[in-house]
């Protein structure tokens, strides 16, 4: 038994909280409750220890600035979902897998070995649409939203355009 107890109301209440958040957002909870609330017990489990939402299926470092990509959602979600259907540890799936018209099948870990590292930039003309560490900015061109990631995300977060309404700000 863990030295960190989390009560089932407390589960309750931040699945209640991230299910709001996440169809707000354009995002399924995996609609698997019993597991989903295995994974939410386990982020309640992992703000306790370290005092942020871990990923639930990772090893934390323990350490907020070398974890900062996998806080929960952690920064591989969406290529996830786009390309697997679900994240990592399946607490967030697609429309697809929501409806039953997609099985969830095992993720590969897209997380390099010792966390992400930030590449310098020789040029700084090279910088153009991108940030220092060399993350594309995207930008929803429904309504202007600007984000830094790999990808742009599936849903935009203000407007709820997709993803192909996105484009590479430069």
């Amino acid at each position: 038994m863990s030295e960190y107890t989390v009560t089932p109301e407390q589960v309750e209440k931040l699945y209640q909280r991230l299910d709001r958040e996440a169809r707000a957002g354009g995002y399924n909870l995996n609609p698997d409750k019993s597991f989903t609330l295995g994974l939410v017990e386990s982020l309640l489990i992992n703000a306790a220890r370290y005092g942020y939402w871990a990923c639930p299926c990772r090893l934390a470092d323990g350490v907020r600035e070398k974890d900062l990509d996998i806080i929960c959602p952690c920064d591989y979600r969406d290529p996830d979902l786009d390309e697997y259907g679900a994240c990592f540890c399946a607490l967030y799936v697609s429309d697809a897998v929501r409806d039953g018209l997609q099985e969830l099948k095992p993720v590969p870990e897209r997380r390099p070995p010792g966390g992400p590292t930030a590449q310098p930039q020789e040029h700084e003309e090279e910088l153009v649409g991108f940030t220092r560490s060399g993350i594309p900015v995207w930008r929803c061109k429904v309504c202007g939203y600007l984000c830094a990631r790999p990808q742009p995300p599936l849903k935009c977060p203000i407007c709820k355009a997709d993803k192909d309404r996105f484009e590479r700000f430069a």
